[in-house]
């Protein structure tokens, strides 16, 4: 286990493989751990990094920064502490997406490309189970409690999580409209959606008018039997599309919508 020491507390991370770097950011249900299976399988090419959030997994329980902005500072500080050379490629997931576009948003020298999955466009279309208290888990209250087995690495971590880092980073998240981020920022970024995700549905057609388009820099995929993770679904698909987006200089090759999935079946 490695940890390293930002402001007034302890953040775990790990890192595995040799090359450039590639940093996850996990989301409300879960930590690092469910980013291993990737992280495995990009460390041929890239030095991988995931850490674990303000009130999950190993990090410390930090009551006073469990609020997206207090994460978008904790990702800039472990890039800049743990001395891993801009601009880096952000792979993000839900809380972990918004981060990660905030971040690229507000310091686009420090990130050279988004991948944000489960992106919520609206704060208020998350899952109002999010911001629920008592009784069981964040995940058995939002996923319920017979999880299906690709999601064990997201049951063994969720005892870890502070149930007020969910509840009040969730409400942080709820007044926002990542849209108007997106219209300006100015790395590419890629989208990427289950379209069965009951935690994050995907974002109406309306709402993508403006951001995409050709030789844009937001394009947006979804996987049609895909629910909250895909990494862990889908694992050879997305791991696919992950590498694909990190090399490619032209978005549109990544055959978005329908087309893509023709492609993948």
């Amino acid at each position: 286990m490695s940890a390293i020491i930002i402001g007034d507390g302890l953040v775990h991370y790990e890192a595995i493989g040799r090359g450039p770097p590639l940093l996850f950011i996990h989301g409300w249900l879960g930590s690092w751990r469910y980013w291993v299976p990737t992280m495995e399988e990009l460390s041929i090419e890239y030095r991988t990094y995931a850490l674990d959030l303000w009130g999950f997994g190993d990090s410390d329980r930090l009551d006073s920064h469990y609020d997206v902005e207090s994460y978008v500072a904790l990702v800039r500080d472990f890039i800049t502490n743990l001395g891993i050379k801009p601009p880096v490629p952000l792979v993000g997931h839900a809380l972990g997406a918004v981060t990660a576009v905030l971040l690229a948003a507000r310091h686009p020298d420090m990130v050279s490309r988004v991948m944000a999955v489960s992106l919520p466009l609206l704060g208020e279309t998350l899952n109002p189970r999010l911001s629920n208290q008592g009784g069981s888990t964040p995940v058995d209250r939002v996923l319920g409690r017979r999880l299906p087995p690709e999601y064990e690495p997201v049951r063994v971590e969720a005892t870890k999580t502070e149930e007020t880092a969910v509840i009040n980073s969730a409400n942080s998240v709820r007044g926002l409209n990542l849209s108007l981020k997106l219209a300006r920022i100015q790395v590419p970024v890629l989208l990427v959606h289950g379209e069965r995700d009951n935690v994050v549905p995907p974002p109406q057609a309306e709402r993508l008018n403006g951001l995409l388009g050709t030789g844009g820099q937001v394009h947006f995929i979804t996987l049609p039997s895909t629910r909250h993770f895909p990494m862990l679904e889908e694992k050879a698909k997305f791991n696919r599309l992950l590498r694909d987006f990190l090399v490619t200089d032209d978005l549109d090759t990544l055959q978005l919508k329908e087309e893509w999935r023709r492609l993948m079946r």
